[in-house]
């Protein structure tokens, strides 16, 4: 079987990604992403074998965590100079309940036998990936949207997902849901 190409995830509600599909503003070299692609990422594990899959499952399943509410606001770009590679909304400033449950998702895959993605982690919601994009051009579209708020989102799971690229994007499928408490 296979290696899957896996991600650990946040979703949002579709009315909340249906909002943020809704900022696109159509310019040329920035695909911006469906609602179904529109999540949290806690922790990206690249390809991971079967063997590896089924421990990984089995220590994500046994993590406990109270449902929290997360801020999202606060449009910006990767890189923060030069040409813009990532457009994200934000989730708030160190938020306890986040990165506590970032850390179990870490400690989850080193337990199932994964490397460790020791890169720093700034939380963030993907909105649009860009190509050949100024950051002059982009910029009105960020002033214009620097007081967005999306409001409150209701973290109660969170989901290992698989990612298949395709040229026309990456289609998304849960492959476990662990629920809060």
């Amino acid at each position: 079987m296979r290696a899957k190409r896996l991600f650990v995830s946040l979703a949002l509600p579709e009315s909340v990604a249906q909002l943020l599909v809704r900022l696109n503003p159509h310019r040329r070299g920035v695909r911006w992403l469906s609602a179904e692609q529109i999540h949290l990422t806690l922790g990206f594990l690249g390809d991971v074998a079967a063997d590896a899959e089924e421990k990984l499952r089995t220590q994500l399943s046994v993590i406990r965590f109270a449902a929290f509410f997360l801020p999202v606001r606060g449009l910006g770009v990767f890189p923060g100079k030069g040409r813009p590679k990532i457009i994200w909304i934000g989730v708030g400033a160190g938020h306890p309940h986040l990165f506590q449950l970032h850390k179990r998702v870490a400690d989850a895959a080193l337990a199932a036998g994964l490397e460790a993605d020791l890169s720093p982690w700034h939380p963030h919601i993907t909105l649009a990936r860009c190509q050949d994009v100024s950051a002059e051009s982009i910029r009105p579209f960020l002033r214009a949207q620097a007081d967005f708020d999306a409001g409150l989102v209701r973290i109660d799971s969170f989901q290992l997902k698989s990612s298949l690229l395709l040229a026309s994007g990456s289609i998304h499928t849960t492959e476990l849901a662990v629920p809060a408490l």
